[in-house]
């Protein structure tokens, strides 16, 4: 044991803290790796443009262009990456000679990407698509008017839920599937409550196909807006937050940090949400100025976020998983940036002096508190880090940077 850490251990263990049960904390949380920032979600469907109020931003080389290419990029990715892993997929993300309609997707098109779960030792976590295709029309398709729009889209739901729960059979892991849907308009609708009955009865239909909560469970994804949907959005938080609490025996609401307005603290959400259900969903971005979805930072938002799940006890409840895309950068680095940073700030959390804050606050001596809280934002934080990356085999360093610019020499740049 070097010199470094076990000083950084002595420093904490003054303040009630053990490094050693944080580090092994931290290894045991894992993280789902968002599959679409290595291609900029474009998918395999060759269906055009993206489309629903999200935008991929850049044109850096080296974007994979099918599943072999992204399935190695992700490889590559994970070797760079402490703890445990997911793989977070969309529905366009099926792999086969003939891709079916959404509608029609079956387990056995996922089949390529189970195998590779399989070969790591990993989970697998998987989205509905409703975005990018005909069928969302002005981005219409759970709370469209159009029955036939809604049928599809419940129909592409209940193949994604008996997808997810292939994953868990098979991986060992339980699957997230996760709804998101960019349903709003542009301008003031003139009926706010018709769209959001629409979409409230298209999900019942979608919840009422039985699938095994051990191996799938649900979320659904609010938004406060999207580009072009600016004025009204169907899935707003209060609608999602009640119709999870309703449902709260099979259904989460996720909360991605992009997607409320910027001065909203979701961090503080998770509290409320935690006493009524047993899981919580997260998607962790950064947005700038709006849901922009830059690579994760570690910022005070992204320390206050993990800090708040470590507070709550909630490592064990939570499915965490990454949402960005930026085709500015090197698509591989932005991955394990983003997740590294996430295991950092987990790994923060886990070192902060909790009992002792909390003892403060209860006792009402919130001087003590205010010290602490300042005082441990300078503990030696780094060889903790550094011991956590040597017990997990991946560079501890900047040096992880000089292995993914020989990937993009040798790989990533041969690609036209």
């Amino acid at each position: 044991m070097s010199n470094c850490y076990e000083n950084a251990r002595e420093a904490y263990a003054d303040l009630g803290v053990d490094t050693d049960k944080a580090i092994k904390a931290v290894s045991s949380v894992a993280l789902s790796m968002h599959c679409w920032q290595g291609d900029d979600v474009h998918g395999f469907e060759n269906s055009g443009d993206l489309s629903g109020g999200i935008a991929a931003t850049g044109n850096y080389p080296g974007a994979a262009r099918n599943a072999e290419e992204l399935m190695a990029d992700i490889d590559f990715a994970f070797g760079l990456i402490p703890g445990r892993k997911k793989v977070n997929l969309h529905a366009i993300y099926a792999v086969s000679g003939d891709l079916p309609d959404r509608k029609d997707l079956l387990p056995e098109h996922f089949a390529p990407w189970v195998d590779f779960a399989l070969d790591r030792g990993i989970g697998l976590d998987m989205n509905p698509t409703l975005f990018s295709s005909p069928m969302a029309a002005d981005s219409l398709t759970l709370t469209s008017p159009d029955p036939a729009v809604r049928e599809y889209w419940i129909e592409h739901c209940i193949a994604c839920r008996r997808i997810a729960e292939h994953f868990g059979k098979k991986t060992g892991m339980t699957s997230l599937n996760n709804i998101w849907i960019p349903d709003g308009y542009k301008q003031a609708p003139g009926d706010r409550m018709g769209p959001r009955a629409r979409l409230r009865d298209s999900l019942d239909r979608i919840f009422a196909d039985k699938v095994d909560s051990a191996y799938v469970l649900d979320s659904v994804e609010p938004k406060l807006f999207g580009i072009g949907l600016e004025s009204y959005t169907a899935g707003s938080s209060e609608f999602y937050m009640n119709y999870a609490a309703r449902h709260s025996d099979h259904v989460m609401c996720l909360l991605d940090n992009g997607h409320f307005h910027p001065t909203e603290n979701v961090s503080d959400k998770f509290s409320s949400l935690l006493l009524f259900a047993e899981h919580i969903a997260l998607h962790i971005t950064r947005g700038v100025r709006w849901d922009s979805d830059h690579v994760v930072s570690l910022d005070d938002e992204l320390l206050g976020i993990c800090r708040e799940l470590v507070r709550c006890d909630a490592l064990g409840k939570a499915f965490i998983g990454l949402d960005y895309f930026d085709a500015s950068i090197n698509r591989v680095a932005a991955w394990v940036i983003g997740m590294r940073n996430v295991q950092k700030a987990l790994l923060f959390a886990l070192l902060e002096p909790r009992e002792l804050l909390k003892k403060y606050q209860d006792e009402g001596d919130f001087t003590s508190l205010f010290a602490l809280s300042e005082e441990e934002k300078t503990l030696p934080f780094l060889p903790v880090w550094n011991r956590y990356c040597e017990e997990q085999n991946v560079p501890s360093g900047i040096s992880w940077l000089d292995g993914v610019k020989k990937y993009e020499r040798d790989v990533l740049s041969l690609r036209s």
